[in-house]
């Protein structure tokens, strides 16, 4: 790819994420975000393509709109339905946990490449996941979890806290139904 398009492509990228930052202090960031979903999966097909393999810029340009992304779904200023979120975290959350350590080695090998993910937004990447994946549904969240844990890069993003949750509800939903289960068997035993 020429350098030109390459460039166009990082200036348009940049306008959005501009953008995203206008439209969220303006309340109006959840058309933007239902689109961004909408074409992730076409968007992640393309830039996935042997053919921008090294397109760290543009890899890292898209992390930075998603964390915008994640930020408003994540903390609550645009509210959406569960089956979006899901799709949401099950399209980035696999190419993010991909890049970040390749991007981390070739940093390590080249004090002087450019595109690192800085560690502020490393960590508002992963505090909306978190947010997100709890928020959740629990078979959902079962399945992210599962998924997360099956990966080699357990690292980043650290979903720990978000499975920590989910073991505790899934334990007290256990309790009430097993505290249900033995009071009608209670119930049924007295009445006879």
């Amino acid at each position: 790819m020429c350098k030109f398009t390459e460039h166009k492509i990082l200036q348009s990228l940049s306008d959005l994420e501009w953008m995203c930052n206008v439209l969220l202090k303006m309340g109006l960031m959840h058309d933007f975000v239902s689109k961004w979903i909408d074409i992730s999966e076409t968007i992640l097909r393309v830039v996935e393509d042997e053919n921008l393999k090294c397109m760290w810029g543009l890899k890292l340009k898209l992390v930075e709109v998603t964390s915008k992304v994640l930020d408003a779904v994540g903390y609550g200023n645009v509210i959406l339905p569960a089956p979006h979120r899901v799709q949401l975290i099950k399209s980035w959350l696999p190419f993010i946990r991909k890049l970040k350590p390749i991007l981390d080695l070739m940093g390590d090998k080249d004090a002087e490449f450019p595109y690192k993910m800085d560690e502020d937004m490393c960590q508002s990447i992963e505090g909306a996941m978190v947010s997100l994946v709890s928020a959740l549904p629990s078979d959902d969240q079962a399945e992210i979890l599962a998924d997360w844990m099956n990966a080699e890069q357990l690292r980043y993003p650290d979903l720990s806290e978000a499975f920590e949750v989910w073991c505790f509800r899934t334990k007290s939903a256990k309790r009430r139904l097993v505290g249900g289960l033995m009071d009608k068997v209670d119930s049924t035993t007295v009445s006879l």
